[in-house]
Order: structure tokens, then sequence, then C-alpha cells
């Protein structure tokens, strides 16, 4: 699937339509396809990671592009965009989980119900994953933002918003957290 498809509206100049605002003009088409190319992955991964819910983040990969595109970030490089990229769809996921949720069985999501799920391809993985589900949403953020995207304290506390002298206490109960549940095999 190519940035193109996931979203048709930005390259017919709609843009404006989006979000009511002009689009920045720190790169064009190009850039942004490029930018694309080295950040959608890692993005996914982060939101799926920290949402447990691959569809929640398709939708909110998307979004967090629409407004980036939309809005006029800082043109301090690759580094500042990608961070402020990943502001915008921690923001998005923080705005999600303050919505009111509905209990219908129809929005959970199948994989839930399927019996040996291969989800999980590794050893690590499989011992990893059903600890990061037990954790609070924001522990899973702080944990994959430092090992899986290999941020430094101060780079996520801009991420998340919280302040930078919060970010090593809260890495290091998180980090407590998971070791307690692996040496539990999963169970707190």
């Amino acid at each position: 699937m190519s940035w193109e498809s996931i979203i048709p509206n930005v390259l017919a100049g709609e843009t404006q339509a989006l979000a009511g605002t002009a689009p920045s003009a720190a790169m064009d088409n190009e850039q942004f396809a490029d930018f694309y190319a080295r950040t959608a992955r890692s993005l996914w991964a982060y939101l799926a990671r920290v949402s447990r819910d691959p569809a929640l983040a398709d939708d909110l990969t998307q979004e967090a592009y629409v407004r980036f595109l939309c809005a006029n970030h800082p043109e301090d490089g690759e580094v500042a965009a990608r961070r402020y990229l990943f502001k915008i769809a921690t923001n998005l996921l923080r705005d999600h989980w303050r919505r009111p949720q509905s209990s219908s069985i129809d929005e959970i999501p199948e994989h839930v119900f399927a019996a040996g799920s291969d989800e999980l391809q590794s050893d690590s993985l499989m011992m990893v994953g059903p600890a990061m589900a037990q954790m609070r949403p924001r522990d899973r953020q702080l944990l994959w933002l430092a090992y899986a995207e290999g941020y430094s304290h101060h780079e996520i506390a801009q991420i998340t918003g919280l302040g930078s002298a919060s970010i090593r206490i809260l890495l290091f109960r998180a980090r407590r957290k998971m070791a307690s549940l692996l040496r539990c095999g999963g169970e707190a």
C-alpha cells in the first residue's frame, strides 16, 4: 500500500479542507513520501503496541500523518519532524483513551477470541507480549519509546508531555513491573 492511497486528499490539494488550515510548506510531496517511508512502520508499531489494537493503530497512523501535514511544524530537520509526528500520535492516542468506550462485543477484535493466535512469533515475544498486555498504557508507551524507538528521556518527555525529570523514574518503575511480570510468567 502506498502512502498516496493512505492520504489521497493531501495529494489532491485538499489539505485545507481536511484540517481547515493551510498545509505546512516544510515538505513537498516527494519529501513527504520519503519521510513517510522512513517513519510509517515505526509509528504504526508504536501505536499498535501501546494501544494493543492494530486497527486503531491503522486509524491513528493515518490521522497523525494528516495532522502532521496540516500543521506548521518547525523545520529543524528529520529528527524534530519525527519527534513531532510521534507527539501528534501520542496526543491522538490519549484523546482516544479519554473518549467514553462502548462495551459492544462487536467491537472486540476477532483475534482475541481465536485460539492459538500467531500474533507473537518468537519465543521472546511470547514472553513479553502477555506481560506488556498487563501493564498500564503509559508504561507500555514509555517502554516502547525508550527501547523500541531508542528515544532519550528528554525526547520521550517532549513526545508524551510529561516532565523530563519524571521520565527516568517512570521508566524505572515500568522496567521493574515488566521484570516482575516476566519472573512470574506474565501473571501479576
